[in-house]
């Protein structure tokens, strides 16, 4: 099994389902779990994984930029790249923590969705009055076409 990686929005998440990621994701595997909870963890994996993107971009240009290294190793083409990649990579986290955002904001309580929706099925019953007579026999027949 894959280590779980944390993102800025764990603490929405364990408010809004009342138990801590690691958790949450162990209750996704059950047979009663809820869709909502299905699509905020998938969410959440693609979050985590956008934000150590947008770290290991920031670590590589702090590591270019280090005042201790050699100025020679500097490229712009290379610190142009990682910029694109960066700008990516944020445009990416924006829009998942957007998602997250607007699906845990949507929800339902969480004391409602656990609670199966539950119908009534009722029957008509109709009679009809006594002086109804029966609709002879070729009633609603379509009548054959004459040459």
């Amino acid at each position: 099994m894959s280590r779980l990686k944390s993102s800025t929005m764990d603490a929405d998440l364990q408010k809004v389902f009342g138990n801590p990621v690691p958790e949450l994701y162990e209750a996704a595997t059950g047979p009663d779990a809820s869709p909502a909870l299905a699509r905020a963890l998938e969410l959440h994996s693609f979050l985590a994984l956008t934000e150590e993107q947008v770290a290991r971009v920031r670590d590589r240009v702090h590591a270019d930029m280090d005042p201790d290294r050699d100025v020679d190793d500097l490229s712009a083409d290379k610190l142009r790249f990682d910029a694109q990649w960066l700008e990516a990579a944020l445009d990416a986290r924006d829009g998942y923590r957007a998602a997250l955002g607007e699906l845990l904001r949507t929800m339902p309580p969480p004391d409602q969705q656990a609670r199966p929706v539950r119908t009534t099925q009722l029957r008509a019953t109709a009679s009809l009055p006594p002086s109804a007579a029966p609709a002879p026999p070729r009633a609603g027949a379509a009548r054959a076409r004459r040459p």
